[in-house]
């Protein structure tokens, strides 16, 4: 999530979304709620809670948390977590790695300092890699091991002629419109069981590509809508995450339709199947046994079942987050540590699940912050 452009979120923008959402939750299900032991805070209800470990990855001293923005876990449970970084520390890491524990591994992805944005893991052939998208001055997308080798790097697919001239040149010092709908700015992936893999488009062009298990472009689906009259199944307004749903009779693909506040299904092949409402700002997605995880941006993370029906909302803050963009555009409480509140959550820019059903949760604050919920 960015400060500024039209294809992320202006000061403007986030303020005029609060009054939408501030109307969403009046009908928002009161279905979390949080207490406190002498020990620990659990938040959640029924078969739905869990135990709160805020900021639960530590970092040695030598480098700092710099805007979190995705969480993956690898075969072994370690944690990887990038963060957007700032282009002029070319030197510091974006990706970092810690244990079950919370502590520090390894770090590396200097190359994305700046425009660091999504992450996911695959095992291939026993092997597992990264997968990261990177926008801003940086966009492009790669593929790494989990030591930081990198396989590939790529810029835009040129040959599906939706892109300006130079799409595909990375890294950028600057660029007047780094936003439009002719330019490549992708969020996040997700991964098919023959080896190809799904690539948003959030910030650029809001089209979902298609490419094999080489990183060779095939296909893509989806364009831009614009408005209330414009958001048909297969439009999108900031297409911000991805996921395959496999809980159904046939493999969907599910994509976070952010700024329309909602959730689209399709087929492999881009056919659009059904559209869900009623979410706010969601930004990702993940999927564990019959359940959907849905990060939202606007303090809350949504759980759905099977049915795609709401079983859990956790870490709701949603009234104070909305009053704080109404007030100051949002950046009073995202840059200040002292109004962070345990089991409340500001921002949800993702969320993942480890093999045990537990939860990572990174938000999109100045100063990063990455909370695991332990399942009760």
């Amino acid at each position: 999530m960015s400060k500024s452009g039209s294809g992320a979120p202006t000061r403007r923008e986030f303020m005029k979304s609060a009054a939408v959402v501030s109307a969403a939750t009046l009908a928002a299900p009161a279905i979390a709620t949080a207490k406190k032991t002498e020990s620990q805070m659990i938040i959640g209800e029924g078969d739905f809670q869990y135990e709160v470990h805020d900021q639960w990855p530590q970092l040695p001293s030598e480098f700092s948390w710099q805007t979190t923005h995705n969480v993956a876990v690898d075969s072994e449970g370690f944690l990887y977590v990038i963060q957007e970084g700032r282009l002029e520390q070319s030197d510091h890491p974006a990706i970092f790695v810690f244990d079950q524990d919370g502590k520090y591994v390894r770090s590396f992805g200097s190359q994305f300092q700046g425009g660091g944005h999504g992450l996911d893991i695959r095992q291939e052939n026993g092997q597992d890699f990264l997968y990261v998208c990177a926008y801003q001055q940086q966009r492009s997308h790669a593929k790494l091991d989990t030591k930081g080798e990198q396989v590939w790097r790529k810029g835009a697919p040129m040959e599906c002629d939706v892109y300006a001239e130079g799409e595909d040149d990375y890294p950028r010092e600057k660029d007047d419109n780094p936003w439009g709908r002719d330019r490549f700015c992708p969020t996040n992936v997700a991964f098919l069981p023959n080896g190809d893999f799904f690539l948003i488009d959030g910030y650029g062009a809001y089209r979902i590509h298609r490419y094999d298990r080489d990183g060779k472009w095939l296909s893509m689906f989806g364009e831009p809508g614009s408005d209330e009259n414009d958001r048909a199944g297969g439009k999108f307004k900031l297409p911000h995450g991805i996921w395959i749903d496999n809980r159904g009779e046939e493999p969907l693909v599910v994509v976070a339709d952010r700024e329309f506040d909602r959730l689209q299904w399709f087929t492999i092949d881009g056919e659009h199947r059904r559209t869900q409402d009623g979410f706010l700002w969601p930004a990702n997605l993940d999927v564990y046994e019959d359940l959907l995880l849905v990060p939202e941006l606007f303090a809350r993370v949504s759980l759905l079942d099977g049915d795609n029906r709401v079983v859990a909302q956790l870490g709701v803050d949603t009234d104070r987050i909305v009053q704080d963009n109404k007030d100051t555009g949002g950046y009073s409480i995202r840059a200040t540590e002292s109004k962070w509140q345990l089991g409340k959550f500001i921002h949800p820019h993702d969320a993942c699940f480890d093999k045990d059903g537990n939860i990572f949760v990174a938000e999109w604050v100045a100063r990063g912050r990455v909370t695991k919920l332990s399942r009760v």
